[in-house]
């Protein structure tokens, strides 16, 4: 089974607690065993309705139930870059935020959890969600404001839905202050929370593979070149690798002594992600292919596949 933690571990205190993901045949929901999901739970018991969403706090006490007085801002994942997620490796990228907080409320506390994640669909009711693996960890910059540093972990086989999931997720924050319930069984009407949507946008794709053999090698001079190679991605539907269709390919070469390669000719891959094309032979040098990219699947381009002229 795996284990996800769900909240921050912020310089001066440890606050750790954990939920247990179930296996594979019990993934579907797992997704929703967070943190969050208790600030959600307490924002429905206060009867909060769609005002927490938007980064307005009450200035409930820190021993009182209720919204805490707490925004995040600054927030990244990836550095700003999308996420290319393959089959089975678990993909793990960083995220930073700040954030902000009254000063009666003490994000240090052993029983406080903090953290963002990437979801989407409504978010009211996400279709999907991701979180990190670890907690994030936290640094005060003064007595309201703190810079936080964690992660978003995409385990393929548990948290992907299928081909959708290659999209624009939405990020939001949550935060909750336990209150000294505990977190494994909480009372939601007595912990207090905050939920803020709209930090920001993150990009997930669908690895992307190539390859290039260029043959016979050696060859004679004048004579004809094949270049073969097959243009793959990620399937979030069955977690295989599947050969992507009618997609533009550079065959590009650089000839031996030189470090710049030059496009030869752009082919299509064909309905099974197969490339072929033949030149004829001039000098050594090295033949490989390249693929710019889509806005659901990474660029890629391949090493260079040397062949000798005699």
């Amino acid at each position: 089974m795996r284990i996800r933690a769900t909240v921050a571990a912020v310089t001066g205190a440890l606050a750790l607690s954990a939920l247990v993901i179930p296996s594979a045949a019990q993934a579907d929901d797992a997704h929703r065993s967070t943190v969050s999901d208790v600030a959600r739970a307490a924002q429905s018991a206060i009867g909060a309705g769609s005002g927490a969403k938007s980064g307005a706090r009450s200035l409930a006490a820190e021993s009182a139930p209720g919204q805490l007085d707490l925004t995040f801002s600054k927030f990244t994942v990836n550095g700003g870059k999308p996420i290319a997620v393959g089959t089975t490796a678990t993909k793990t990228v960083p995220t930073t935020f700040t954030v902000t907080h009254a000063s009666d409320v003490n994000i240090f506390a052993s029983d406080f959890a903090l953290d963002v994640e990437l979801y989407r669909g409504s978010f009211e009711s996400p279709t999907n969600e991701l979180y990190g693996d670890v907690a994030p960890t936290c640094k005060a910059v003064s007595s309201t404001v703190a810079t936080c540093k964690g992660q978003i972990a995409i385990w393929p086989q548990y948290d992907l839905i299928g081909n959708a999931d290659a999209t624009t997720w939405k990020a939001m924050g949550f935060a909750v202050d336990y209150n000294g319930e505990d977190p494994k069984n909480p009372d939601v009407s007595k912990i207090g929370f905050a939920l803020q949507d709209g930090l920001g946008t993150a990009r997930v794709q669908r690895q992307s593979s190539l390859t290039v053999n260029a043959a016979p090698e050696p060859v004679k001079k004048g004579g004809t070149i094949t270049v073969t190679g097959k243009l793959s991605r990620a399937n979030f539907d069955d977690l295989k690798y599947h050969g992507y269709a009618s997609q533009p390919v550079k065959l590009q070469f650089r000839k031996k002594g030189s470090s710049t390669y030059t496009t030869v000719k752009t082919i299509k891959s064909s309905s099974t992600g197969t490339l072929k094309t033949t030149v004829k032979a001039s000098v050594d040098g090295y033949w490989r292919y390249s693929f710019a990219g889509t806005t659901t699947t990474p660029a890629v381009t391949t090493a260079g596949d040397f062949v000798d002229v005699r």
